[in-house]
């Protein structure tokens, strides 16, 4: 392409672009309709504020803008308020860290810590059902599974499908 149509082309896409909004570090956003493999499609882009272009800049609901994640631009009024949104949880935050270091240096609220040694007590936890004990758990749980040819040789390939497949009858060979 000669440097007049280059030129043409850079103008004509400036001149049609249609600034959406401005955020407050001072970026602004843009939009222009153009065709594609013969179908419109919208373009979006940011102009940064100054020489340095620094995405980090970039609060996140124009993100999503610009990524098509969002339909509509945010507007000035929506990102006010989540802005003070954003202030109020970063104070939710300092206030809970606060109360939690004084309730450390108190000693209110200080929890048993686990041990890696600590492992759950069955029997114990079985004696909340007092009709069931153990032996008999197990001997109901070996009434309600399939019996199995237990004279049958082990293979060391599972074998069975379909109805006749019985889920835990396989074992590796030892």
């Amino acid at each position: 392409m000669s440097k007049p149509k280059l030129l043409s082309r850079i103008l004509s896409l400036f001149s049609s672009r249609t600034q959406v909004g401005v955020d407050r570090a001072g970026n602004r956003y843009f939009t222009r309709t153009e065709e594609i493999d013969g179908a419109m499609k919208e373009k979006r882009w940011v102009v940064y504020k100054g020489q340095e272009q620094d995405p980090t800049t970039i609060p996140v609901e124009w993100i999503c803008w610009l990524n098509g994640q969002r339909k509509k631009a945010p507007t000035p009024e929506e990102l006010i308020e989540l802005e003070a949104r954003r202030e109020r949880v970063k104070q939710n935050i300092e206030l809970l860290k606060k109360k939690e270091e004084e309730e450390i240096k108190s000693g209110v609220g200080q929890s048993k810590a686990i041990k890696k040694s600590d492992t759950p007590d069955l029997k114990s936890f079985m004696k909340q059902f007092p009709e069931l004990s153990i032996d008999q758990n197990r001997d109901k749980e070996k009434a309600a599974r399939p019996s199995v040819n237990k004279t049958r040789e082990r293979s060391s390939e599972p074998t069975g499908s379909g109805a006749s497949y019985q889920p835990g009858t396989w074992q590796p060979p030892s």
